[in-house]
């Protein structure tokens, strides 16, 4: 996996030199620089307000968790996921143990909310399926607005193939999660083994407690409902990002026509999730699809690289705190074992009189 996870983040770059390559460095250098650094300012604030809207969608499905460690919780897992050479599975993970860690000021300074590691996957799982079920309609609704905006277009029958299959597969997932218990306990021995094999006896003797988290999340279809009725407002939110971005670029585009463009990448970026932040595979589609409207390569290249720029300038500083929090529950902790571990007798000193100590002779 390692390996792999290597050869398509050179595959992904790779991929990235020749698309500036053949659009020509000038051009797309022009076109970044266009935008300016008020303009940049203004996209970093519309993708936080977006990440909050998206921890809302993650609050909604689990009310009882503190809305300000799921949105921090939520920060690192797309962080590790977009700055991290990782895959998109490696980004979960992440998450997960950030939804562990709680911070002293996320529950208001009423003292620290422990998260079992159970408790952490399921609402990880769960928000990442109630966000796929946002994701399916919104790119449903991307290739009708495509169809209708730039007419035949031979990315329309793939990516209409691969969300009828996404729906099957989010289908078959969501009955694992409410009652395979076997199929989550073979998931959790997998990762157990292959991701964090020192935590593999903790991990299986909590299968069970994530399999009863699960069915008692699934168990409130309303709050499943309103999750992933705020994710898909979060991904139509990320079509107005692409759509001011276009702007500031110098270029028109109508909104529909942004929901088409963003909806269609992000359904190419799923069936691509392998690909450690999609490298190569953003940077295609937006020039593809960005041409279909009429929109030069070089600016929808300026576009995707000014995307990953403003994933790096919020993911680098997120991931930074979060090892932040990490190191001073690292502290806590070895802070605790010394304070717990019981007082040992101190080694007699060389002045002290050897008859202070009681002795008894054998024989």
């Amino acid at each position: 996996m390692k390996k792999l996870t290597i050869l398509l983040s050179l595959l992904g770059l790779a991929g990235v030199t020749a698309a500036m390559a053949w659009s020509g460095f000038g051009s797309v250098a022009h076109a970044v620089t266009r935008i300016g650094v008020l303009g940049f300012v203004l996209t970093l604030v519309a993708q936080l307000l977006v990440d909050t809207l998206l921890a809302l969608a993650w609050n909604a499905a689990f009310p009882k968790m503190p809305y300000r460690h799921l949105l921090m919780a939520r920060l690192v897992r797309d962080a590790a996921a977009t700055c991290l050479p990782f895959s998109q599975l490696g980004g979960i993970v992440l998450g997960i143990r950030a939804t562990c860690l709680t911070p002293e000021h996320s529950t208001g300074g009423k003292g620290r909310t422990v998260v079992e590691w159970p408790e952490a996957a399921c609402a990880n799982v769960v928000d990442i399926t109630t966000e796929v079920l946002g994701q399916i309609v919104f790119v449903l609704l991307a290739v009708t607005l495509l169809v209708v905006g730039a007419g035949a277009n031979p990315l329309v029958k793939p990516v209409v193939i691969g969300a009828f299959l996404l729906t099957i597969g989010v289908a078959g997932f969501i009955w694992t999660q409410q009652r395979g218990g076997a199929a989550v306990r073979k998931a959790v021995g997998f990762l157990g083994r292959h991701i964090a094999g020192q935590w593999q006896n903790s991990m299986m003797d909590g299968a069970d407690t994530i399999q009863e988290r699960m069915e008692e999340a699934w168990s409130k279809p309303r709050q499943i409902m309103a999750s992933a009725s705020l994710h898909l407002l979060g991904w139509i939110s990320s079509a107005g990002i692409l759509w001011l971005t276009y702007r500031l670029l110098g270029a028109q585009l109508n909104f529909p026509d942004s929901i088409a463009i963003e909806g269609v990448t992000c359904g190419i970026m799923s069936a691509s999730f392998l690909v450690p932040a999609g490298l190569g595979v953003q940077e295609g589609a937006y020039m593809t699809l960005g041409h279909a409207f009429g929109i030069d390569p070089s600016v929808s290249l300026g576009l995707s690289l000014l995307r990953r720029g403003r994933e790096l300038c919020i993911g680098v500083p997120v991931l930074l705190l979060w090892q932040s929090f990490e190191m001073r529950a690292l502290r806590r902790r070895e802070s605790a074992t010394v304070a717990a571990a019981p007082d040992v007798p101190a080694p007699l000193q060389a002045n002290e009189p050897a008859n202070s100590v009681e002795t008894t002779r054998v024989g």
